[in-house]
């Protein structure tokens, strides 16, 4: 799926922690913010809904985790995940980055660069490790993993930060 252009700096990882808040959380985004929608624990027809008030309300692109093909149904903007057609994804070591680039993918999500709630025993990649990953590849590489503006400015190689909290706390 084609990308907008230019791609945003700025995004939403949904979850289910953000329950009701979520709609405005939205509306307190950035301009052009993106949103990767993911919410994988509904039920589809919950889900497609929630998708539907969230896209919407979005002041940006919203990508839909999961495959190209029902990205393309739902109407999203794109697709995140490691599979071919991915608009986006994830990558935590260079392999995955490898894998996101022969995949096709036009943005990288690296993480955790720091302790998250969202994987609280993952281990972090560090501001060093993010910036000698991000180094890696040509493709635009979103820092994600308890981000917010403050650390942002503090990492090298990032082309924009992705949050959770961050947004929810804002």
């Amino acid at each position: 799926m084609p990308a907008r252009q230019p791609l945003p700096r700025l995004w939403l990882m949904t979850d289910e922690r953000l329950g009701d808040r979520l709609l405005g959380i939205i509306a307190r985004l950035p301009e052009d913010a993106g949103i990767v929608f993911r919410h994988y624990s509904l039920a589809e027809a919950a889900r497609r809904a929630l998708f539907e008030s969230v896209r919407r309300a979005a002041p940006g692109p919203v990508i839909l985790a999961g495959r190209a093909e029902r990205a393309l149904v739902w109407g999203a903007d794109g697709s995140h995940g490691r599979h071919r057609g991915a608009m986006s994804a994830p990558a935590h070591d260079l392999a995955e980055i490898r894998a996101a680039e022969a995949a096709g993918a036009s943005l990288i999500f690296l993480s955790p660069v720091f302790a998250t709630r969202s994987h609280p025993d993952a281990p972090v990649l560090g501001p060093a490790t993010f910036a000698a990953l991000a180094s890696q590849t040509s493709l635009p590489v979103i820092a994600l993993g308890g981000m917010n503006a403050a650390r942002a400015e503090t990492l090298s190689g990032a082309y924009g930060w992705a949050g959770i909290d961050a947004w929810a706390s804002a």
